[in-house]
């Protein structure tokens, strides 16, 4: 059974590194939590490093960007890893093809079509209309609101072309403050579920541990596993991930999970076990919060 915490400092002086979930343990999607900024900076101060490890579809400096608008402060980590990188390197070198037909909203996604200078030959991309795509970059949906049903008859006719869908935020959903929204993950599924090819790279995805540690690795640290802990809210990303790559794992039970979970400053013990049984998860340690 995981063992219950009331703060990370009881455990973080047995890891060298964090590897951090963001949306749900650092900030809500609007503004950071405090006390969540306040155990990274005090881990920081002993000794430890953190890398931000999230699902976004957007490059590292995109995500650099929106902390600083949530208030998220730069002393409270090291290093940033997204799915967004993962899945840009993967396009680039021309997993779906030249021609794309490309999903979510371009305001907030345009970065993840940014050339990638660490490629020596990245192959030319170009958005176009479904009906002329080799294949389908999915960022998220078009409207978060709406049921991921609402593509079947897309991704038919992406199914029977042929098409792989490349998935840049394996989340299924995201609560933004109260409201909860559909991610690309969601879409992801769908398209599996009707027979399609989706390529992942974000958690629970191994291509984004390899870009975690090579970001370690650009700050001269070579850390093995057994000095890593993985913090996060999602039970089929962020703890299933850490298991697969044999990381010790601390579960936020009041993200995702709150109102299964029964948490309010701390997981009911009960309905901890009957989720963590439920969901087929094994995290090292549970937290009400990131404290």
């Amino acid at each position: 059974m995981t063992q219950i915490l009331s703060s990370l400092s009881e455990i973080s002086d047995r890891y060298k590194a964090l590897f951090v979930d963001l949306w749900g343990c650092v900030h809500n999607g609007i503004t950071a939590f405090p006390e969540a900024v306040a155990a990274l900076q005090d881990y920081r101060a002993k000794g430890g490093v953190v890398v931000l490890l999230t699902n976004s579809p957007k490059p590292r400096a995109g995500v650099a960007e929106q902390l600083v608008q949530f208030k998220v402060p730069a002393d409270a980590y090291d290093t940033i890893a997204t799915s967004g990188d993962s899945a840009r390197s993967a396009m680039f070198r021309g997993a779906v093809g030249h021609k794309v037909y490309f999903m979510g909203e371009w305001e907030r996604d345009a970065g993840f079509f940014e050339p990638l200078k660490l490629l020596h030959h990245p192959i030319k991309i170009e958005r176009v209309p479904l009906d002329q795509a080799e294949g389908i970059v999915c960022c998220g949906p078009f409207d978060p609101m709406a049921d991921p049903s609402v593509n079947r008859p897309d991704f038919l006719y992406a199914k029977t072309k042929g098409m792989k869908l490349l998935c840049a935020n394996p989340d299924i959903v995201v609560d933004r403050g109260e409201v909860r929204e559909w991610c690309a993950g969601a879409l992801a599924r769908l398209y599996t579920e009707m027979s399609g090819e989706s390529l992942y790279f974000g958690k629970p995805h191994p291509p984004i541990y390899d870009l975690a540690r090579r970001r370690l690795q650009e700050l001269g640290h070579d850390i093995p596993n057994g000095d890593i802990l993985a913090i996060g809210d999602g039970p089929h990303t962020d703890i299933l991930g850490a298991m697969g790559e044999g990381i010790d794992s601390l579960f936020i039970s009041g993200g995702l999970a709150a109102a299964e979970t029964k948490t309010e400053h701390h997981p009911h013990h009960d309905s901890l076990s009957e989720y963590i049984q439920k969901e087929k998860i094994n995290p090292t340690y549970t937290i009400g919060r990131l404290r």
